[in-house]
């Protein structure tokens, strides 16, 4: 009978450090999964928007200065370093003007007028501070560059690289892991500018 018991007693052991083994398992997976999802470090998550590949964006631009205040609405298209445009959606007397950056070439038409000029190897051609790329090629270029956290935000501090008067701060999302808005102070000419990501598509 003792032996019986014994036996009993080692399934019963053995079957709870299966259970214990099975629900250790269950849970290492459920954690990991939540690594996976949207649980990323926000050193990830800048690490991420450095390394953009391409991107399609609808953004509302308010530029202010001490004189005036002017707001547009502009669609973005950016597939790599060579191949980028700009179209102005909003005010209606600019609507259809394009921006079209492909190699050392800058081609800007007018759609509505079909009106074309082109520009070989322009020397302000790498100059578009609306550009999420020149924002990302400011970041990684300066070397004091930084980010800070907010509760809900990871705002990423650089200098234009061009200009150390210009100063950039790109405010992204912790919850969808995508720009929200690209603030840009000219100190020299005091000039601001505001962008607000109505639309953003990464990677797609």
């Amino acid at each position: 009978m003792k032996v019986i018991e014994k036996k009993k007693i080692l399934l019963i052991c053995f079957f709870i450090i299966l259970i214990l083994i099975f629900f250790l398992f269950c849970y290492y997976c459920m954690v990991k999964k939540m690594k996976i999802g949207n649980n990323k470090s926000s050193q990830e998550m800048v690490y991420d928007i450095l390394n953009i590949k391409s991107y399609e964006a609808v953004i509302e631009v308010v530029v202010k200065s001490n004189k005036n205040q002017n707001k547009y609405l502009i669609k973005q298209k950016y597939n790599g370093e060579n191949s980028n445009y700009q179209e102005v959606i909003e005010p209606s007397n600019i609507r259809g003007v394009r921006i079209v950056k492909t190699n050392n070439e800058l081609k800007i038409e007018n759609t509505n007028l079909n009106l074309v000029s082109i520009f070989e190897n322009y020397e302000y051609l790498s100059e578009n501070h609306l550009d999420l790329n020149n924002f990302i090629s400011d970041y990684k270029q300066y070397n004091n560059s930084r980010y800070k956290e907010k509760q809900e935000e990871i705002i990423m501090e650089t200098l234009s690289k061009t200009n150390f008067k210009i100063k950039k701060s790109l405010y992204i999302n912790k919850k969808t892991e995508k720009p929200i808005k690209l603030e840009i102070d000219d100190t020299n000419k005091k000039t601001s500018v505001y962008i607000l990501y109505r639309e953003v598509n990464i990677n797609s």
